[in-house]
């Protein structure tokens, strides 16, 4: 039998990660779990700020997922070292594989024309500005991982082009 994967998006607000990853799930039928929703909803529902319960919520039900033998995606900054290890152990206790992704967009200025000109999918979720986005702490990878340029290209061509890379085409 297949182990399950999981694939662990990482990048900055506004790169393209969530348009990126929710054609990846749709296209593959996949489960997408995405930190904005869990954030949001523990704001809304159990009236907190969270500091890293999204992510651990998240890790839960990915866990219980990829134990039933379903790939899913983790979509989230996944900024620092420890986030992007912790998931790798979601994977790895769970007996699933994981492929590390990162989005990114090269082009500054259509970076920021994104990250300014965006509306949340997320009902409350309030996005952030551009200066916030370039002050954001984000760690180099020190982890195998693929990398995605969303600068330049459609959506579509992008997932094309992670697709090739993860040998899903």
């Amino acid at each position: 039998m297949k182990k399950p994967m999981l694939y662990i998006f990482a990048g900055l607000p506004g790169s393209g990660k969530t348009t990126l990853s929710q054609l990846m799930a749709r296209r593959l039928g996949i489960m997408h779990l995405r930190i904005d929703t869990f954030e949001q909803g523990l704001r809304d529902l159990c009236d907190i700020n969270p500091t890293g319960q999204g992510y651990e919520l998240a890790y839960r039900i990915a866990t219980d997922n990829l134990m039933l033998g379903q790939d899913v995606i983790a979509d989230s900054c996944n900024p620092i070292q420890l986030s992007r290890d912790a998931w790798q152990h979601v994977a790895i206790e769970a007996g699933a594989n994981f492929r590390n992704i990162e989005v990114c967009c090269s082009d500054a200025d259509v970076h920021k024309l994104r990250v300014e000109t965006r509306r949340s999918t997320v009902s409350g979720l309030k996005l952030p500005g551009w200066q916030a986005v370039v002050e954001r702490e984000y760690h180099p990878w020190t982890d195998t991982y693929i990398s995605i340029d969303t600068a330049g290209q459609a959506p579509q061509e992008s997932l094309q082009i992670l697709l090739s890379r993860l040998d899903l085409n």
